[in-house]
């Protein structure tokens, strides 16, 4: 099975870009607080395992590098309005996979340069 199941598109739908403005002001009280934005991509799948990231791209005028991104995991992990059981879920769903009995976990925060973290997401088929 190949990443063309879940094509940007797709991963756009259940993870939309409006979903950091709204995670930021239940956070801070305005999105305009957010140093980053959060988009969901796809890096490979395979029959068992599905690897993707929450990437976190630095906004214009703020610094990423600045800001506290290597607790995130443990915050998105329990975020309400990120719902990362529901993204597993979804992508889960569009793989064919059963999405009740799926398992995920969230990775370190990688420093990929100074305007981009990501935050590995694994979903692996139960």
């Amino acid at each position: 099975m190949t990443s063309q199941n879940l094509d940007q598109t797709f991963l756009d739908e259940i993870f939309p870009a409006t979903r950091a403005d709204d995670f930021f002001d239940a956070l801070f009280g305005g999105a305009e607080e957010g140093a980053y934005d959060i988009g969901l991509v796809c890096r490979q799948v395979t029959p068992e395992t599905a690897h993707l990231a929450f990437e976190l791209r630095q906004r214009p005028g703020k610094c990423l590098v600045c800001n506290l991104t290597y607790g995130l995991p443990q915050v998105f992990q329990r975020h309400p309005i990120l719902n990362v059981a529901g993204v597993a879920r979804n992508v889960a769903q569009q793989l064919g996979w059963s999405a009740e009995g799926v398992n995920w976990k969230l990775g370190h925060t990688e420093e990929v340069n100074r305007e981009l973290h990501a935050i590995p997401l694994i979903i692996e088929k139960a």
